[in-house]
C-alpha cells in the first residue's frame, strides 16, 4: 500500500498545529493545559485504525473538532467532581489527562504509534527489539522478509563497510539538490530500492504513522514534506557527525533529516519532526506552532 500519498508539506503541518493551539488556548488559556489538549488530540488521531484515517477527507477539520471536544471535557471535569458526594478536591485537567485518553491508549509510552517509537535517529533505537520494529513496519515484504529485518540487514551491511565521509557528503549533496529541484526521478535514483524512511513526530505533530518503504515511496514522501513554501528552506548541516539536512520555517529548525549511506545510495532516512527533540537546535526560542509560554 502506497502511504506516501498521506505525506503533508511541513509548512502545512506547522500551520495545522498552530491552528489547533489557537483553538485550545481560546478555550483553556495559554500554557500546559492547551499543549496537553493538543497532545491528546494527536493521540486520538493515531489511535484510529488506518482504514478510518484513510476515510477522513479533511484531517484538519477532524482534529479541530476533536480538540474542541477534549477542551470541553477538561472544562467539565471540575464541575463533575464537585457534584459527586464524597469526592476530594476536584481533579485538575492535568491530573485527568490519563482518564480522557482513548481506552486503546492506557499509558503515555503507548500513545505514540509504533512507527514513531521506532523513528528516533539515536543508536538505542537502532537496536529496538524485532517485535517492536516489525510492528512499526506494519506489514511483511512480498518476498516474506519483513521490512524491519531488511532495514537491519542493510544497516548492518553499511556498518561493516563504512562509507567514507567524502562519499557520504557527495550522496547527501545530491539528495539536497534533487529535493531543491523537486526531481523525483533523480531523488529515487539516489535511494536503494529497499530504502526505509522513519518519521518521528513524537505524537505532537501529524507525522506519517508508519515508515515508508521503497525508493519511489520514500522519494515522493520527502518531496511532499519538503515542498517549497515561502517560509521554509532546506539546508545542509552536520547531523550526528555526518552531513544531513535541516529544514527551517521562519528561521527556526522544524525538521532534522539524517541519512544512512552505503556506497552511492541512501539506505535509510530518519526524519525528526518532534518539537521536543528540536528544541536544542533552536536554543531558547519558540518553534513555529509551539507556544512560547509553555514550560519545558
Amino acid at each position: 500500500m502506497d502511504q506516501s500519498g498521506d505525506a503533508v508539506p511541513i509548512a502545512d503541518l506547522l500551520d495545522e498545529r498552530r491552528h489547533l493551539l489557537e483553538v485550545a488556548c481560546r478555550m483553556l488559556g495559554h500554557g500546559r493545559e492547551a499543549e496537553d489538549a493538543i497532545a491528546e488530540t494527536y493521540r486520538r488521531w493515531y489511535a484510529l485504525p488506518d482504514t478510518d484515517r484513510a476515510h477522513i477527507g479533511e484531517p484538519r477539520a477532524w482534529l479541530t473538532r476533536t480538540t474542541r471536544a477534549v477542551c470541553l471535557a477538561r472544562l467539565e471535569l471540575p464541575r463533575r467532581h464537585d457534584t459527586v458526594p464524597g469526592r476530594g478536591r476536584p481533579q485538575s485537567p492535568q491530573d485527568s489527562s490519563r482518564d480522557e485518553a482513548s481506552p486503546a491508549l492506557p499509558d503515555a509510552p503507548k500513545t505514540v504509534p509504533p512507527g514513531e517509537r521506532a523513528a528516533l535517529p539515536d543508536d538505542d533505537v537502532r537496536t529496538v527489539s524485532p517485535a517492536t520494529t516489525a510492528d512499526a513496519a506494519g506489514r511483511a515484504a512480498p518476498d516474506g522478509t519483513d521490512p524491519a529485518e531488511r532495514a537491519r540487514l542493510s544497516l548492518r551491511a553499511a556498518r561493516t563497510r563504512p562509507t567514507p565521509a567524502g562519499q557520504h557528503d557527495l550522496v547527501v549533496h545530491a539528495v539536497h539538490e534533487a529535493c531543491a529541484a523537486e526531481d523525483r526521478t533523480r531523488l529515487a535514483s539516489l535511494l536503494t530500492t529497499d530504502v526505509t524512511a522513519f518519521y518521528d513526530g513524537g505524537g505532537r505533530i501529524r507525522a506519517l504513522p508508519r515508515p515508508l518503504h521503497g525508493n519511489l515511496q520514500v522519494a515522493a514522501g520527502l518531496l511532499t514534506l519538503l515542498a517549497r513554501r515561502p517560509r521554509t528552506t532546506t539546508h545542509l548541516h552536520s547531523v550526528n557527525g555526518r552531513t544531513g539536512l535541516l529544514v527551517r520555517c521562519d528561521g527556526a529548525v522544524v525538521a532534522v533529516i539524517s541519512l544512512d549511506v552505503a556506497g552511492p545510495h541512501v539506505i535509510q532516512v530518519w526524519v525528526v519532526l518532534n518539537p521536543d527533540k528540536l528544541r536544542p537546535w533552536n536554543g531558547t526560542g519558540p518553534l513555529p506552532g509551539v507556544p512560547d509560554d509553555v514550560p519545558d
